[in-house]
């Protein structure tokens, strides 16, 4: 099965010093693949790269050696219209829900800034919005609020909604539920699942928490020290 994201021999050296340069190894010889429909967690300690890699792989950050893969091509050799096009269909999902979201916005300012990047006609702006929201398990009442105005886990469904505009294939989730409640936690895990199984999207999840992963993942690998162990 070809792999939709790829990693091959990722790494990343941080350099300090004005005169004497010294090298900080962050990420060494990472290997991995996502698949369509399935999810590979990413465990760790705090520390160990694995944001950085998130980074890296959603092409935010380019890595001292090696190459991420998207179908098959080096992301950072594709030409500016294929690599504007694959930073639509490689998104992420953060830990901060609320964070992610403008404050000084209501939640339907948003959602239709998305919708105007993706030049999608103002008149199909309602009926996509409801039909995120749907997928999310969110009432369109909550679009005139702002992020401030409602609850984390509500917030954390926005985020997942904005996303699911973009039509992604692959979604990289750094710690997504790591700031909510138990109970919050399983509805959003449920609903990732389930959009997973609607959509073939690829996850890597991030994690610091083995019973998410449990629950979540196909495969699992670790980092240590910047490495797979």
């Amino acid at each position: 099965m070809l792999a939709v994201l790829k990693a091959e021999d990722i790494g990343l050296v941080y350099e300090s010093g004005l005169i004497f340069k010294r090298g900080h190894t962050v990420l060494r010889g990472i290997n991995l693949e996502l698949h369509e429909g399935r999810t590979l967690g990413l465990m760790g300690a705090s520390g160990s790269g694995k944001s950085t890699l998130g980074r890296i792989l959603a092409g935010q950050q380019r890595p001292t050696s090696g190459r991420v893969l998207f179908d098959g091509e080096d992301i950072w050799l594709m030409p500016r219209l294929e690599r504007s096009a694959y930073k639509k269909q490689v998104q992420m999902v953060f830990q901060d829900p609320e964070g992610s979201l403008n404050p000084r916005k209501s939640i339907e300012r948003s959602i239709h800034e998305v919708l105007g990047l993706l030049k999608v006609p103002a008149l199909q702006w309602r009926s996509r919005t409801k039909e995120a929201f749907e997928m999310v398990g969110l009432s369109e009442d909550l679009l005139c609020r702002r992020p401030a105005q409602i609850s984390g886990g509500q917030c954390q469904r926005v985020a997942l909604a904005r996303v699911l505009l973009l039509e992604p294939r692959v979604v990289i989730l750094d710690e997504p539920t790591s700031a909510l409640d138990i109970s919050v936690q399983a509805q959003i895990l449920n609903i990732l699942r389930d959009l997973q199984t609607d959509l073939g999207l690829a996850y890597l999840l991030i994690s610091h928490q083995p019973e998410v992963i449990g629950f979540m993942a196909h495969e699992t690998i670790r980092l240590e020290g910047g490495e797979i162990v």
